[in-house]
């Protein structure tokens, strides 16, 4: 018999997008089948939250905002390069939009919405200092090294890498994900543990049998796939939204990217409503972490077999933005604590990204 952490429901709710994604994969859908994909997508991010924190009860922290970031990031990643290689020279870009509205989704729209909860209960959002500015220092030399130095290098014309910057640039991101990882589950392993107990606090004798943590993790992918599955499937019908609309189209991968974090989003504002700040920090700098981390290095080895431009800097509005959120990250994270101000500045500047994502 299933626990009450894993009910039947997040198990036939992954299973049934599973089924959807496949039979509309490669299709065109009417209006109704644009709904009824959305409500599919809807259900596999609930799903995979209440997964994810079976697995986070078992594992303990910080090792359960690791999978959870993880999980989504490598199937976002997959979802890129495939993308990349049907779609040819008209996602030249495509990396470069992801990972610049997957940092400020994390770093600005996760990032701030924790705090804006956690202040709301207790007047005072309180995490480790230590943990979060480490995690926030490697987000930002990741980001400068990979979405900015491409504006400015002049060994090819336009904001792309030569072959020799971009395996540089993959090397050093993939080595910084991995030594914050080490750092992150063994070394500094405290830095990164909520600093208050939360009234739900984990009882030892209660947590889920491995039965049920495999259960989890294996719905818990399914659900993840589903996700960014059916977020492409539906991607067309955004595309002629967007293009109805008269948006630009960098539009669209906001669109999706705001999609795909919907679990690590819920996830983080329910571990907050808990009093549980530092583990919703841990899964928005973790998230921004894993993506670029992760990214650059894949698409780098995509490049082998990719024959059009890839262009990742940056252009000016971006700088501005990314530069923005690391000061004001900074400032936020040094105190070890924040208040209501600080979480509605991270919000003012996601809600500034996505503004100027849609009016240029």
């Amino acid at each position: 018999m299933l626990r009450a952490s894993t009910s039947r429901w997040t198990v036939f709710i992954p299973l049934l997008a599973a089924i959807i994604l496949a039979a509309t994969w490669g299709r065109s859908l009417p209006g109704i089948g644009v709904v009824v994909v959305i409500a599919a997508l809807a259900g596999a991010v609930l799903a995979a939250v209440q997964h994810a924190e079976v697995i986070a009860h078992r594992v303990g922290e910080p090792f359960g905002s690791l999978v959870l970031a993880v999980a989504v990031t490598v199937i976002e990643v997959g979802l890129i390069v495939t993308m990349m290689v049907s779609s040819g020279e008209k996602s030249a870009a495509l990396a470069r939009d992801t990972v610049f509205a997957a940092v400020m989704i994390t770093c600005n729209g996760i990032f701030g919405l924790a705090l804006l909860v956690g202040a709301v209960r207790r007047r005072v959002a309180v995490f480790n200092a230590e943990g979060t500015g480490a995690a926030l220092g490697t987000v930002a030399t990741v980001s400068t090294l990979s979405l900015v130095l491409p504006t400015f290098t002049t060994s090819k014309p336009g904001p792309e890498f030569s072959p020799a910057q971009l395996a540089f640039a993959a090397a050093a991101s993939l080595l910084l994900y991995a030594l914050f990882v080490m750092v992150q589950t063994v070394r500094h392993r405290d830095d990164f543990l909520p600093v208050e107990e939360s009234d739900g606090a984990d009882e030892r004798g209660d947590r889920p049998t491995v039965r049920a943590t495999l259960l989890s993790l294996a719905m818990l992918m399914v659900a993840l796939v589903s996700v960014v599955g059916l977020a492409k499937v539906v991607s067309p019908s955004i595309e002629s939204a967007v293009a109805s609309a008269g948006l630009p189209q960098s539009a669209v991968g906001v669109v999706i990217a705001l999609l795909v974090l919907l679990p690590e989003t819920l996830a983080a504002v329910r571990a907050a409503r808990r009093d549980q700040v530092q583990i919703s920090l841990n899964l928005a700098l973790g998230s921004a972490m894993a993506s670029i981390g992760l990214t650059i290095p894949a698409i780098a080895v995509a490049t082998i077999w990719l024959d059009g431009p890839l262009v990742l800097g940056l252009g000016a509005t971006q700088m501005v933005l990314l530069a923005l959120t690391v000061v004001a990250g900074v400032l936020t994270v040094v105190p070890g604590r924040a208040t209501l101000l600080q979480g509605g500045v991270h919000v003012a500047l996601f809600s500034a990204f996505v503004f100027l994502a849609a009016s240029p």
